[in-house]
């Protein structure tokens, strides 16, 4: 197999196409399948349930580390100064459409700002742009910084958290004025951590293939390790503990679930272990292994900020066609849950229409790509 340079690009638009496809899972779930009770809730939720939503939980961490990634090989082509104002342009712009275009597509409408990845990547591109002016192993100890010891500001959460708390570790919402909120989904500590360590990793992929695979792949056993380690003994690194059940009945996939069930808003750093092993692993066997990806993978891979402007309104407008279609209204969740009668949350409806959004987001990415280069033509 060739592993040259263009075979190293292959495997990480390969990777973001995956973790695409598995985000566009979730909020499909949001849209066609919402559920009075949280899918990962053991005691009212199932197995099914439960890994629909968890398998997303690889999307965020991966997409940000690639993220940063990506800007090291961006700057091998660059003057520092260039990169500087391509991650700060990139990064405001990235914010403006969360603020309006994202925000809109979820509710269409503006009741609430919904600051989610979109923001977090925008904000830590802009930290990035700054932080590139400084030696690689001092991108690396900051990154460090944030990630490691995060969570020992979860005493500090409270309902009376200051704005600044909010956006940068708790999370939550506050009520900016009358009928316009702003909800920190993603708070930013971790996240310009993890963008951080992603450039910090960048050298890595120009080091011969062997070499390289073999570091990500000891690098997600070591990843992967510290999380059975710290996860078992409760020891760090997640707000929610781990108590074993087998011995009361739980049987080993439950228990299982229960260990790998860790806290996402804002991210743990045992939640970073596990998705980011995982992920490091996959991009390590990707690129040994997949010689014929699917195309619309790669598809997706390569024009992830298209995918992403356009499916959630997508997801949104087919599922209000479907509600209003199959039993006359939507479901509310912003005051309480309320259904319209009949309506019980399907996985089978979920999977269906999720494999429809795939089917009509690769009709609209191939035209825009062929739009794109007729426009450069």
């Amino acid at each position: 197999m060739n592993h040259s340079p263009s075979q190293r690009l292959f495997a990480i638009d390969l990777l973001r196409g995956l973790v695409i496809v598995l985000m566009a899972l979730d909020h499909t779930r949001d849209f066609f399948a919402p559920t009075p009770f949280n899918p990962l809730d053991l005691q009212l939720g199932s197995p099914a349930w439960f890994w629909t939503r968890w398998i997303t939980h690889l999307c965020a961490p991966i997409f940000v580390l690639l993220a940063g990634m990506s800007a090291y090989l961006r700057s091998k082509r660059r003057s520092k100064l260039e990169m500087t104002r391509y991650l700060l342009g990139r990064g405001a712009l990235l914010v403006l459409l969360e603020l309006t275009w994202v925000s809109f597509s979820w509710q269409f409408g503006f009741n609430v700002l919904i600051l989610q990845v979109i923001w977090a990547i925008g904000m830590a591109m802009m930290v990035l742009g700054l932080l590139i002016w400084l030696p690689l192993p001092l991108i690396a100890l900051v990154a460090a910084a944030l990630i490691l010891p995060h969570n020992l500001l979860d005493a500090w959460h409270g309902k009376d958290a200051s704005w600044p708390m909010m956006a940068w570790h708790q999370g939550g919402y506050r009520q900016l004025w009358p009928g316009l909120g702003v909800v920190f989904a993603y708070p930013l500590m971790p996240w310009v951590g993890l963008i951080a360590a992603g450039y910090s990793l960048g050298p890595v992929l120009a080091w011969e293939p062997a070499r390289r695979q073999r570091f990500l792949l000891s690098a997600a056993t070591a990843l992967l390790f510290a999380f059975v380690l710290l996860r078992s003994g409760n020891f760090y690194g997640d707000p929610h503990s781990w108590q074993a059940r087998l011995g009361q009945g739980s049987g080993l996939a439950l228990e299982l679930m229960a260990f790998v069930d860790v806290h996402k808003y804002p991210p743990s750093l045992l939640y970073l272990c596990i998705t980011l092993g995982l992920g490091l692993a996959a991009l390590a066997l990707i690129e040994r292994w997949v010689q014929h990806p699917l195309r619309v993978l790669m598809l997706f891979g390569s024009r992830p900020m298209f995918f992403y402007l356009v499916h959630i309104a997508l997801i949104h407008a087919l599922a209000w066609v479907y509600m209003q279609w199959r039993f006359g209204g939507q479901v509310l969740e912003h005051q309480g849950w309320q259904a319209p009668p009949g309506y019980q949350p399907s996985l089978l409806v979920c999977y269906l229409a999720w494999f429809l959004v795939l089917l009509l987001m690769a009709v609209l990415t191939r035209l825009w790509v062929r739009q794109t280069r007729h426009w450069r033509g």
